[in-house]
C-alpha cells in the first residue's frame, strides 16, 4: 500500500474526528446530552486523555500524570508511524489490511493528542451551564481536555451485590477511541497470522 494513500486515510480519519469534537465543543454545554436513539445519545464529556471517559488521578497542582500520558502518546506515536513508514517500503509486500488496521490506530492516538495538545490554548472552558467558544484558552500547550461524545446505554442491569443498577455500556469515547479500538481489534483478530510470521522472522 502506497505511502501517499496511508497518508491520506489517517488524514481523513483526524479530520473526522476534529471536525464532530469541535462542533460538540462549540454547541453543547458539558454534561448536555442529545438523544439520537433510545440507546445512542450525543453525550458531551471530557477526561484528561484517557480512552472511554476515564479519569486520571493527579497529584498536587500540576497534572503531571495528564502531562507524562501527552509525551507518552507523542512517543508512540512517533514509532507507529516509523513502523507504518517501513512496512510500506519493504520489499517484500505487506497485507493492505495490516496497514489499515495500523493507520486507524494511528490516526484515532493522533485525534486524541490534538485535543490535549491545543484544546486547552484555543477553547474557553466548557461548563454545565456555558458552551466554549474560540478564545482565551483554559489551560496550557499539552494540558488540555480530550473530548468525548459517544454514549450508548444499551440497557440497566443490577447484580445481586450491587447497591444500584449499572448501564450497559456506559462509557462516553469519541470518533478517535473508535479508530484505536476498531483497529487494534481487527489487527488481533485478522491479521494476528502477520505479525506472528513477523516474530518467527526475527
Amino acid at each position: 500500500m502506497k505511502l501517499k494513500n496511508i497518508t491520506i486515510l489517517v488524514v481523513v480519519l483526524v479530520l473526522l474526528d476534529q471536525i464532530l469534537k469541535i462542533w460538540i465543543k462549540t454547541n453543547m454545554a458539558l454534561d448536555e446530552s442529545i438523544e439520537i436513539l433510545p440507546w445512542f445519545h450525543l453525550h458531551f464529556v471530557e477526561n484528561n486523555g484517557a480512552a472511554f471517559g476515564m479519569q486520571i488521578a493527579s497529584g498536587g497542582g500540576f497534572d503531571w500524570g495528564k502531562l507524562l500520558l501527552t509525551l507518552f502518546r507523542i512517543v508512540m506515536i512517533g514509532l507507529l508511524g516509523y513502523y507504518i513508514y517501513h512496512l510500506s517500503h519493504r520489499a517484500k509486500a505487506t497485507p493492505k489490511g495490516v496497514i489499515i488496521g495500523l493507520a486507524m490506530v494511528l490516526a484515532g492516538a493522533a485525534g486524541n493528542l490534538i485535543d490535549s495538545l491545543f484544546y486547552g490554548m484555543i477553547f474557553t472552558a466548557s461548563t454545565p451551564l456555558t458552551v466554549a467558544t474560540l478564545g482565551e484558552g483554559y489551560s496550557s500547550f499539552l494540558m488540555g481536555k480530550v473530548v468525548d461524545m459517544f454514549y450508548f446505554p444499551l440497557f440497566d442491569y443490577r447484580l445481586p451485590w450491587m447497591d444500584y443498577p449499572r448501564t450497559f455500556f456506559g462509557a462516553v469515547f469519541n470518533f478517535a477511541d473508535s479508530c484505536v479500538t476498531c483497529g487494534a481489534i481487527y489487527l488481533l483478530f485478522f491479521q494476528y497470522k502477520f505479525f506472528s510470521k513477523e516474530e518467527k522472522s526475527k
